[in-house]
Parts: C-alpha cells; structure tokens; sequence
C-alpha cells in the first residue's frame, strides 16, 4: 500500500512531510546522557504531555488559593471538573458525551460494571471472554464469579487461539457464542489483546451476541486513543478503559466507562457511591440513593482532581490533532516497522515472528515480536541503544509506534540496531 523505503532519506523526508509532526514537541521526550531517548513503550506507560504540569500548577493554585471553595468558586468548580473531559473522551470513543464519564481505575469500573450487566439466571449464567486476556481482567471476572456464589472453572467460557496460531478468529469467537447461547449471560473481552497487539472484531461479536439478548462489554485499556472505536454506533453495552496509555494522562491516572444511552433509564443495578448521586441533591446527605443521569450515576468517590487535570490536558491534544488523522499516520508508522522487521527477516533467515497480525484493520500500534533465540539479549541491546520497547516473558518484545510523538526516523533506527545485532550475531 505504502512505497516504504528502508533509508534514513526516506525517513526524514516522511517526518518532514507530515502534518502531525509538530505533535511530538507537545511531549517531553525521556533522556539519557543528555540524549533523548526512543521511547516505544506507549502502550504500557505514554509520555508526559508538556501541558500537563501547566494544568497541575492551575489546580494547585486554585487548592491554595480558595481550599475547599474550590469545589464552588472559580470559573471552573472542581465540583463539575468530569464534565471537562467528557466532549473530547466521547470523541476519541466514539459516544454521546452523556455515554462516558473519567472516575475511578480500570478492574474497579470492571467490577462496577460487572455488577451492573452480569444478570445471571438458572439457564443463563457463563461469562464467555478470552483465554490469556489481561491478568488483572482474569481475576475480576474469576473473584466477581465467586462473589455471586459461581465457580470460574464452570461459570466462564474462554476461546482460544487455535493450535498452532497467535491469535483469535473472528468465527471461532462466533461459533462459541452460538454454541452457549443459550447459557451465556454476559461475553466481556478486552477489544486489544495487550499481549499479540490484536484488534477483535467488536462490531461482529456485539451482533452476535445480540443476536441472543446477551450483552457485551469491551476493556478497551490498549485500544483507547490507538484504534478507532464506535462504541455508540455498534450498540456495545458497556466499556472500561485506563488513560495512562495512549492517552497519555500520567501513571495510575484516571479511568473512564462508557454506557451505552439505552441503558441509562434502564435501571440497573449498581454500587453506589455518593458522588454518582444526582448532583443538584448531593449536599442533601439523604438516604435513598438516586443516580446522575447517564454514564454519570455509576460514579463512586470524590474524583481526584489533579488526575482529571492531566487528563483533560491529554485530551485537548486529541482533540485538536482529530483520531482519523492519528489513526492515518499509525497505519503508515507502523507498516513502515513491519516494513523493516519483515527486511530484517528476508536478510537473517527469519529470526523474528510478528504475532500482530499483518492487516492493519486487525491491528493498533503496537507490534508483538516472539524472538525465539537471544530475545532477551536483542531487547537488551535495543535499550543499550537507546530504545525503550517492552519485555513479556518468555520471548516477546512489544515496540509500539505512537503517531503523537514517534517518527519514521526513529523506526528507521530500529532497523539499523536489529541489522547491527544480527550481522554480529
């Protein structure tokens, strides 16, 4: 599709001529020995942005300023600071504003949405997800079975890859949800597995399910502001997801859910916290809990405003750069590294795998290389170098290309390292 060319001329002229590159100076790039470094590793922790210490100072003024009168005063209280995030967090999801709010953490808005769409019945009472999916996935799903007096081993269903395969098809995710339809209450997966870097079909596997009136939920913690989602359009149910990834909002930041609106008079059961109560009676202290409208009303805690000023400060960037945009250079950034690993396999007889598949639909940023011989050495020599991928035992190296702030340039040297290791090896 793309005329990729394995020079270092090509790769500036690519950098030069694309229109997102100003983006990388919106950034603070890690250093070593006063050199930056390059830092392929957005899909576990993304760079700082360089307004975030701007939008802590102004919290912080304000906390100094008007203490607890923050909450109230100012041109903008702290008491509606979700409804700051919540334009542009709709945009990068695709959702209603009133679909998605920022609270909490990633596996305690699992939990919280478990609670709310896991309705078991004497018939209907399996979860169908993913073998191998995230760990901390695996344990919500296994304790929260648990809790609701069922035993994981034969309340959940997991599909796994075939024999032989890295990753998941389409029909087989398929033909398991027909085959236990009749017993499923809930299917929960992450839409990007974390460890091969694949996208699952999410618009197929929600029809499906719906098909037979089982809802469908989506952690989305390695798709969020990497792959293009339409959550409101393909009638998902409901989504979690973290920020600290691609949407580059700080460690541990903030994590957001998303509910789709035909559930928002629906209901549904759900622990409660007082800051989803509905928020002109907040101060009331009444008991009776009665929910915000929307996504809002599954809120738990008094949010930290500091996380939510990082965060919102992130999400300016995407809105201003625009996900199609990103998403246009991604495709390219990231064939061009395919483009460079598959140069590298041709020439040294195929040392690496890529388990990422190779369509760009079925994929994000991040490649998953399996090194079966020395992987370790060669990821080694990769940070010796200056580029900073992921580890994952036993032998896979994750690199991830993040169009906001990685160039051609960068994944050109890549290229030169795994080509110096190589000829000496």
């Amino acid at each position: 599709m793309y005329d990729y060319q394995n020079t270092l001329q090509y790769a500036q002229q690519q950098d030069q001529t694309d229109p997102l590159s100003p983006f990388c100076d919106r950034f603070l790039i890690p250093q070593r020995d006063g050199l930056p470094l390059t830092y392929l590793c957005g899909n576990s922790l993304g760079l700082q942005p360089v307004a975030a210490r701007e939008a802590l100072n102004r919290e912080l003024e304000v906390w100094q300023g008007h203490g607890v009168e923050g909450w109230f005063e100012g041109e903008e209280p702290w008491l509606y600071y979700h409804r700051y995030c919540k334009e542009p967090l709709a945009k990068v999801v695709g959702a209603l504003p009133s679909e998605v709010c920022p609270m909490n953490n990633l596996t305690v808005n699992l939990h919280l949405m478990l609670t709310s769409f896991y309705r078991p019945t004497a018939e209907r009472l399996k979860v169908l997800t993913i073998a191998s999916d995230f760990p901390s996935d695996q344990y919500a799903l296994e304790t929260h079975l648990r809790t609701r007096g069922y035993n994981p081993e034969e309340a959940l269903v997991e599909v796994k890859p075939r024999e032989g395969e890295y990753t998941l098809r389409t029909e087989d995710i398929l033909q398991v949800i027909d085959t236990h339809a009749d017993s499923l209450a809930l299917v929960v997966m992450s839409g990007l597995h974390y460890y091969t870097g694949q996208v699952l079909d999410m618009p197929a596997i929600t029809h499906q399910a719906h098909r037979y009136h089982i809802p469908v939920g989506f952690d989305l913690a390695h798709a969020v502001g990497n792959y293009p989602v339409q959550l409101h359009d393909w009638e998902v149910d409901f989504a979690v997801w973290c920020s600290y990834k691609y949407l580059n909002s700080g460690p541990g930041g903030v994590s957001g859910i998303f509910v789709h609106e035909r559930h928002h008079q629906a209901g549904l059961p759900r622990l409660a916290g007082w800051w989803g109560y509905q928020e002109e009676r907040r101060f009331e202290m009444t008991k009776g809990f009665v929910p915000m409208a929307g996504a809002d009303g599954w809120q738990l805690s008094t949010p930290t405003i500091l996380a939510l000023a990082v965060h919102r400060a992130s999400l300016a960037i995407f809105e201003e750069a625009g996900m199609e945009n990103l998403r246009a250079k991604s495709e390219r950034l990231t064939g061009y590294l395919e483009f460079i690993l598959r140069e590298i396999n041709h020439k040294y007889g195929n040392p690496v795998t890529m388990m990422t598949p190779a369509g760009a639909s079925e994929r994000g940023c991040q490649l998953s290389l399996l090194v079966e011989e020395r992987g370790k050495v060669l990821f080694d020599e990769l940070v010796r170098n200056g580029i900073i991928g992921d580890w994952r035992e036993p032998n896979c190296i994750r690199l991830a290309p993040t169009p906001l702030y990685n160039t051609f340039e960068e994944v050109w040297r890549v290229g030169q390292v795994l080509d110096h290791f190589y000829s000496q090896n």
